[in-house]
């Protein structure tokens, strides 16, 4: 277009230095008029051919007016006259985090909600969404290319923390994180079709609780940690215990077996038995049998 608009000044250029009464002057307007025309015709030309990338559409524009039909992916043979807006339609993500630089927006753009206990909840998120190829004309035309600040936004941050208040802060950072994040992608993806975009997905990416909440939690789970531990203690005190009670009925049986087994002919015969292998032994020794059932032996050496 820029290329037309300066072709047809030169022209005109031209026309001005027709008119001019300095012959030598004059014979430059062939020339400049030659090189306007050839400037317009290249104007012309370029402004009829657009390309379209891959994961792009084109959004037609006649004298401002937005027309309903898109242009997709590749080479078009446009009217010079129309304006081509380009739009994304790939996958496109927006963060909004506490960490710096760390989200679109720099410094720190957690959003800060109130949860049903009334405590003040930091939650770190990204939203994935796309733009709908079919309803791009009706972007332009309603909110303008910069949709992500006048829709995603504060559709966004606005939807969670409409839907925070059913949660208190502890199961909103654990039991119920799961369901949160559920309920607010289906709220939100409702109002973002309505305007022509398609969400894809919610991520929840971190959860900041106020520090005495987040104390209380840490000493809770210590806690929970201990008495499991004591527990572990008792059950192995337990186990030691039941060992050592097998352990001794053990003993008693034997002893009472050997107690009932045992009689005066079979201890006797287990001493002439044990006298016997002293007196095979090579070492000289007496042996004194008295009245007595025990016999006192004596080392000859000695």
């Amino acid at each position: 277009m820029a290329l037309l608009i300066i072709g047809v000044i030169i022209i005109l250029l031209s026309l001005a230095i027709t008119r001019s009464n300095d012959s030598n002057f004059r014979r430059f307007a062939s020339p400049v008029r030659i090189m306007g025309g050839i400037l317009v015709l290249i104007g012309i030309f370029t402004s009829c051919i657009i390309q379209i990338d891959a994961g792009e559409i084109g959004v037609k524009k006649l004298f401002g007016k937005v027309q309903n039909d898109v242009l997709h992916s590749g080479l078009h043979f446009i009217n010079p006259l129309l304006d081509v807006e380009k739009m994304d339609t790939k996958t496109q993500n927006y963060t909004m985090s506490g960490v710096h630089d760390e989200g679109a927006k720099t410094g720190d753009d957690a959003i800060r909600v109130l949860t049903s206990d009334g405590l003040e909840v930091v939650i770190d998120l990204t939203v994935l969404y796309k733009v709908l190829p079919s309803d791009a004309p009706s972007i332009v035309r309603e909110t303008g290319l910069d949709y992500t600040n006048k829709i995603v936004r504060p559709v966004t941050r606005t939807k969670i923390r409409d839907n925070a208040v059913y949660y208190d802060a502890v199961a909103l950072y654990s039991t119920k994180r799961d369901e949160f994040q559920n309920r607010i992608f289906k709220t939100i993806e409702g109002d973002f079709k309505r305007r022509g975009l398609l969400l894809e997905q919610i991520l929840i990416r971190n959860i900041t609780l106020p520090i005495m909440v987040k104390t209380a939690i840490e000493q809770k789970i210590t806690a929970e940690q201990d008495a499991q531990k004591m527990q572990f203690v008792l059950q192995k005190e337990r186990q030691e215990a039941e060992r050592k009670r097998v352990e001794a009925q053990g003993i008693s049986d034997y002893q009472r077996i050997i107690n009932e087994s045992l009689t005066d002919r079979q201890l006797q015969y287990e001493q002439i038995k044990a006298m016997k292998e002293l007196a095979g032994s090579s070492n000289s020794k007496m042996v004194i049998i008295g009245r007595g059932n025990t016999p006192v032996i004596l080392d000859g050496k000695q």
